[in-house]
């Protein structure tokens, strides 16, 4: 979807310049700002530089430049959230919310788009927080990594006890117990992006070489569930955004990507919750993916029209000897249209009959860009 269809469909749902007050006017409950994980702890916020703009606040700690490995990436440490998965420890961070005042009490990037995934069946998982629950009463996941129907987009569901509170720790206890009348169910205008980082069985990997930005994973440490922490490769792109990766809808590639699979993030683009993101195949070497000069991100955190589930486009210098640094989608139509670049949906050697896969691409730090080519 290009920048005017993203605006029109803002417009359909009521957000944007006039309209975000309409979902801020949906009621959140403050309560619920209690009731979706851990609570802020007491890590320190880390020292900004100048120019910086941290838009997390989970971040415990974060380097824009390159520490003790060979890659060409920083880090940014998180903390992380508990929940429960048919009786067992799942454990995620917190990057994104669909609506305002919760992205404001709870220190998250506000994505008006994200609310569009509860109205696409499939788009989202279901995360149950609870209003009343005991204190060994984690919000509940309906899914994680290496399930079919995991996807990091979550659609919140309240769950308030109506008589004594009885600890739930898996989806279906939660549906048996509101067939019993023990609990009711308010599924809340709110879509969150939660990437899962460790699920009963699994976890993202840790890249112990650190020298490609994909590598062998995106961490650089191994989740730390007794510190409550996760250390993410911290990747410069334009415009002015600092990104992770955490996983994709391009189930077959997301092994090479070192990412979790999330087939269903797919059907984001189709409800219209996703932006654009191009990456380069060839030309100035550099931090890229791919060994070459930055992403570019079609708007920055905290645009209206800016999503973290990114659309992806791959970019092919037709002369790599002309090439040059593009900073702005703007600079890289105009390189299209001139016939300079071509572009590609996914990537060069994928069926372009088909639509491009998404990757989910957090941006918790904004921050000027420090590329310079060789």
């Amino acid at each position: 979807m290009r920048s005017l269809s993203r605006r029109d469909f803002i417009k359909g749902i009521g957000i944007g310049t006039a309209g975000a007050a309409l979902l801020a006017n949906g009621g959140l409950p403050n309560k619920l700002a209690r009731n979706v994980g851990l609570a802020r702890s007491a890590f320190a916020s880390p020292a900004l530089q100048t120019g910086v703009d941290l838009l997390v606040g989970d971040v415990i700690a974060f380097q824009l430049e390159r520490g003790a490995w060979e890659g060409d990436f920083g880090s940014v440490t998180f903390q992380l959230h508990q929940a429960l998965y048919n009786g067992e420890s799942a454990y995620y961070i917190r990057t994104d919310a669909s609506n305002p005042d919760y992205a404001t009490e709870n220190s998250l990037v506000f994505v008006p788009l994200m609310v569009a995934a509860m109205n696409l069946e499939g788009a989202a998982s279901k995360l149950y927080t609870f209003t009343n629950g005991g204190a060994e009463q984690l919000p509940v996941m309906s899914t994680v990594p290496g399930e079919e129907n995991y996807s990091p987009a979550w659609h919140v569901h309240s769950v308030t006890f109506n008589g004594e509170p009885t600890l739930l720790d898996s989806e279906a206890a939660i549906a048996e117990a509101e067939a019993n009348g023990d609990i009711t169910i308010e599924p809340l205008q709110l879509v969150v992006n939660h990437p899962v980082v460790k699920w009963p069985g699994g976890e993202l990997q840790e890249d112990t070489e650190a020298i490609e930005a994909l590598g062998s994973g995106p961490l650089l440490a191994p989740v730390d569930t007794e510190g409550m922490r996760a250390t993410f490769k911290l990747h410069e792109c334009y415009a002015n955004s600092r990104y992770i990766i955490t996983d994709t809808s391009a189930v077959p590639m997301a092994p090479m990507m070192a990412v979790a699979a999330s087939a269903p993030t797919q059907l984001l683009r189709q409800a219209g919750a996703v932006d654009e993101v191009w990456i380069f195949v060839n030309g100035l070497a550099g931090p890229g993916v791919m060994g070459f000069q930055p992403a570019i991100f079609d708007n920055s955190a905290g645009n209206p029209i800016w999503s973290p589930y990114w659309e992806h486009f791959a970019v092919e210098w037709n002369d790599e000897s002309a090439a040059v640094v593009v900073e702005s989608s703007t600079q890289l139509r105009q390189l299209e249209a001139d016939g300079a670049v071509t572009i590609y949906k996914g990537v060069p050697d994928m069926d372009q009959s088909m639509d491009p896969f998404v990757v989910n691409c957090p941006v918790p730090i904004l921050a000027p860009p420090t590329y310079s080519p060789a």
